[in-house]
């Protein structure tokens, strides 16, 4: 297949786009390095010391023999992406292009404009350009469990079946949004719907949890394919930021009581997912949504692994409780689906101390590099 991976860059993009080309599928790659930019003007980074593009390709190159075509170019550019998916003629595109931080949309007036921007306009942007130049690619779009919130009822997958005075119909589930980054992803889902429905595209929404892990079977072939590791209080996971806080000695941090629970998942499942969804692609007019996760935990729970990891390997760690800077539910129901894509045949990658141990291993190396201010909150969102 000929697969366009937007956001190609990133955490996730760059993996997928390497997870594909392995398989003998001809990428190509689009990204602004909006990413990259975005952290230079926090002063904070990547963990990792990741290369440039034209580093990582040639280092692709190197391994594999397999060219990697890469647009230098901002979504919010209709010009260009269209110019792109034109010449390109993809049968799937890979949206992993937008800002993916709910502390960063909530810093202030600026950062929530700047986030549904790029976002929302990017999509929109997309969805135009397919319309026009691919109306018969498949559109695979990264979205989020976090544009449900927590209800009080279980989380179906998209929609619902709801019967009112009487009569019964199949809607979009409903939205509970935590953050103007989260609101961007629900915007999304709707204009991806809507263009589903008016002009017969054919779209995947993964709703996808909090992502762990940081090493593929591809970026695991050269020093130089390495994957970036977001560990800071804006771009890092929770996760991420428990195993550099033990590593270099300073203090889990748990913000609140600790008992809000999400949905989670190897970057490996990540690249099943997608794979998945690409190889099994949604019918003309059809919008089709997978809840992406294959674990639930809350937060002290990863907390107290991670802790119990690291006292494996002979250190201890002290666990602290902060005041909560976010606006949600601590003790809450929570209980959403994920059988669509376990039909289609994933093959999940539970979170074992195994695994955990073989993630801060890697990270090890690095630890020494970090910033401890980089992870104290401070984006509130009150």
């Amino acid at each position: 297949m000929r697969i366009l991976v937007l956001g190609a860059d990133g955490y996730l993009g760059w993996p997928t786009a390497l997870h594909f080309s392995a398989r003998q599928h001809t990428v190509a790659l689009v990204d602004s390095f909006l990413r990259r930019d975005l952290h230079k003007q926090r002063g904070t980074g990547s963990l990792t010391p990741i290369a440039t593009m034209p580093e990582r390709i040639s280092a692709w190159r190197e391994v594999t023999g397999t060219e990697l075509p890469f647009y230098e170019l901002d979504i919010t550019d209709y010009a260009a992406i269209s110019a792109v998916i034109a010449e390109f003629r993809p049968d799937a595109i890979i949206d992993y292009a937008e800002i993916p931080s709910a502390p960063y949309s909530m810093i202030d007036r600026e950062h929530s404009i700047v986030t549904q921007r790029n976002n929302v306009e990017g999509t929109l942007n997309l969805l135009w350009a397919m319309r026009e130049f691919a109306p018969d690619a498949h559109l695979v779009k990264l979205g989020t469990m976090g544009e449900y919130g927590t209800p009080n009822i279980d989380i179906e997958e998209g929609w619902i079946d709801i019967t009112h005075n009487g009569r019964t119909d199949r809607m979009p589930f409903p939205k509970q949004p935590g953050s103007f980054y989260h609101l961007s992803k629900v915007h999304d889902s709707d204009n991806i719907a809507f263009t589903t429905r008016i002009w017969g595209l054919r779209a995947t929404d993964l709703n996808q949890g909090v992502v762990h892990g940081i090493e593929t079977p591809e970026t695991a072939l050269h020093d130089t394919l390495v994957n970036r590791f977001d560990y800071d209080e804006i771009f890092g996971t929770a996760l991420n930021r428990f195993c550099v806080q033990a590593l270099t000695g300073n203090r889990i941090t748990v913000y609140g009581s600790g008992n809000q629970r999400r949905g989670f998942l190897n970057i490996r499942d990540t690249l099943q997912c997608v794979e998945l969804a690409v190889t099994n692609p949604a019918a003309r007019g059809e919008f089709r949504v997978f809840n992406q996760f294959t674990e639930v935990f809350s937060i002290r729970e990863l907390a107290d692994t991670v802790a119990r990891c690291m006292r494996s390997m002979g250190r201890d760690c002290e666990i602290a409780h902060l005041d909560n800077p976010r606006v949600e539910s601590e003790d809450h129901y929570y209980n959403p689906s994920n059988k669509g894509l376990l039909d289609l045949g994933l093959k999940p990658v539970y979170l074992s101390d195994d695994l955990l141990a073989s993630a801060l291993s890697v990270v090890s190396r690095f630890a020494g590099s970090s910033d401890a201010r980089a992870m104290e909150p401070a984006t509130t969102w009150r």
